[in-house]
Parts: C-alpha cells; structure tokens; sequence
C-alpha cells in the first residue's frame, strides 16, 4: 500500500472505501489482488480493511461497531449515527438486538426505511442533540436512550436509559427529549424505560437481573446496597428486603491480558467470592447469584422459578426488616 492509501486507513479507523481506494492511487487490479491474496478482506461490499485487524476484533458490540462503520461510509447523503449506532460510538452500555442493524436519521423528512441492512430513520432532531465521538456526528446520550426504547422496547430501553442516567444524564434531560416525540411512535415504550430505569445499574447485566426482579414483581428493589463491619467493606448489586442478587459477569473471570477485569487468578477469585457471601451470611442476608446466560430464552423462567424461590426462603428465615442493618450501612451519593 502507498501512503495515502495507507492515511485514509488510519483516518477511518482502519476502513476504506473503494472509491477511496482509487483515489489513493490503487488501481482495481491492485485492490482485487489485496482482497484475493488475503491482505484485504471487504466487511461490506465496496469497503475494506486489512484482515488481521478484523479477525482481532472479537467482541461482539466491537464487531457490530466495525460493520456500522463500513456501512455507513458507503452512506451518501447527510446523515447522523442513532440508536444503537450511536450508543456504540458513546460507549454506551446496551443490549444488541439478536438481528442487528446499522441505525442513522436523517431530516428534514419524516418516515423511516431499510436500504442494504441500514434503517435509515427520517426524522427530526435539534442540533444541541448531535455530539462528537470518534470523530462521528451521533445523537446523544438522552436521545438515543429514548430511541432505542421506542425501537425495541423493554428490556433494551431499560439498559440503553440505565446507561445514559449511569453516565450523566438526568431523568428531567430524558424527560425534555420525550417532551418533543408527543406524536412519534412507541413514545408509551420509552415512557416505560424511564419509569423503571435505575442510575445505580453498573452493567447491562445488572440491568437485566433488575429486569427479571420487576417481573417477578418484588417491590423496593436498591441497587449498591453497601454494608460494613469496621474491618471489610461489601457492595452488593441488587437488594430487595434481606436478600441480595448479584450478577456474575464473566469478564471479572478473565484475565487483563485477554481483555478481562481479573488481576487474580480464577481460584483467588472465586475464594474471595465465597468468603463475601459468607460474610454477607453473618448479617443475616440471603443470596441469589446470576450469570449470563441465565437471563435469555428457556433458562429465564429456570432463573425466575429459582430466584423467588430463595427470595422466599430468605423471607421465611429472617423476615424482610433491615433496619438493625443501619448503623452498618454506608451511603454513597450516585455522583460518588
């Protein structure tokens, strides 16, 4: 590759389009041979990127940011990244819809439709509603937020807004950007997102551990539920009367060097694991862990059946009461 080639690369976060390609100085033979021999590969028709940058992408809400990109550098009309399009370029915390698509509006025309696995969502926004990120025009986080629970409605709203309020954004800010979608469709969806959203949602799976509680329907759910005893400090996802819930994501099991959050070894975790629990024991709470792959399809109502259940038990055996858990509280703002 010559340099120019090469820059536009770089400037495009590792894509390049055809047309971009030719004006570098490549001429097609050169591009075909760079797709045929390997060195190329085109993640979507009329766009490239070298190969072993794409093979390294392995995560899945990178890999769908790679194809929104490539999909949208082929867009030739004045645009703006929205809904999860955007909420990936924010490093927002979302929930991927199982057929994802590359999501931008457009105005001043209304109406919406689907061109080569883009939605192309005709629709107004004021300009105080476009940020910048990685170098993109995209929606912010309050409007996205409610895009994307008109779009999809519960649980993906619920996260996408846990997600805004978690990174700044105020209920009254979620509650402005509704206030001008009186007529547009789905408003009573994100209307129910923020309802039941929650700022102290540190994860998307926290989110949808929530979730799976409000069907059950166990009232007074706390997130970060903090206790201590003067020498150890615990907190805890989720709390309803004397029973906690926590998520068990499974990046705090995989090593940094694997793109992971674990500075320990597995076993080290896991013992320290085991001695919270049994330490959250000693003050009379119950426990209920959850993992991934508990909150989708058939294991969701397993999960549901087995969370009331301990719920239950932890009822019978120590009431719901936790107010001799008092002076051991700590209470943090959500600012801190």
């Amino acid at each position: 590759m010559n340099p120019r080639t090469q820059a536009i690369m770089a400037a495009n976060h590792g894509l390049i389009t055809r047309r971009q390609a030719l004006s570098s100085g490549l001429d097609l033979d050169t591009l075909y041979r760079l797709v045929e021999s390997g060195t190329w590969t085109a993640v979507r028709r009329g766009v490239y990127a070298e190969r072993t940058y794409v093979e390294s992408i392995t995560l899945p809400t990178d890999r769908r940011r790679l194809l929104d990109r490539a999909a949208c550098a082929a867009i030739t009309v004045p645009f703006v990244r929205s809904h999860e399009t955007a909420a990936l370029e924010l490093e927002m915390g979302i929930l991927l819809p199982v057929k994802a698509q590359t999501h931008v509006t457009r105005q001043p025309v209304v109406g919406t439709h689907n061109k080569w696995g883009v939605k192309h969502h005709l629709a107004p926004y004021s300009e105080d509603q476009v940020v910048q990120a990685n170098g993109f025009n995209v929606l912010g986080l309050a409007r996205t937020a409610i895009d994307i629970a008109r779009e999809h409605g519960r649980p993906y709203g619920v996260v996408a807004v846990d997600s805004a309020r978690r990174m700044g954004v105020s209920v009254d800010d979620l509650w402005k950007v509704l206030e001008h979608m009186k007529h547009w469709p789905n408003r009573r969806l994100a209307r129910e997102a923020i309802d039941l959203s929650d700022a102290g949602a540190e994860s998307v799976g926290e989110s949808l551990t929530r979730d799976v509680l409000e069907e059950l329907g166990l009232a007074g759910i706390e997130t970060q539920f903090e206790i201590t005893d003067g020498v150890r400090t615990a907190r805890f996802d989720l709390r309803v009367g004397r029973h906690i819930f926590e998520f068990d994501g499974r990046s705090k099991y995989v090593p940094t060097a694997d793109g992971g959050l674990a500075l320990r070894s597995v076993d080290d975790i896991l013992a320290e694991e085991k001695t919270r629990q049994d330490w959250a024991h000693g003050f009379h709470l119950g426990m209920s862990r959850v993992e991934w792959a508990d909150l989708f399809g058939r294991q969701r109502d397993y999960l549901k059946d087995r969370l009331d259940r301990e719920y239950v038990a932890t009822c019978r055996a120590f009431g719901t009461d936790i107010s001799d858990l008092e002076r051991f509280r700590v209470r943090r703002s959500r600012a801190a």
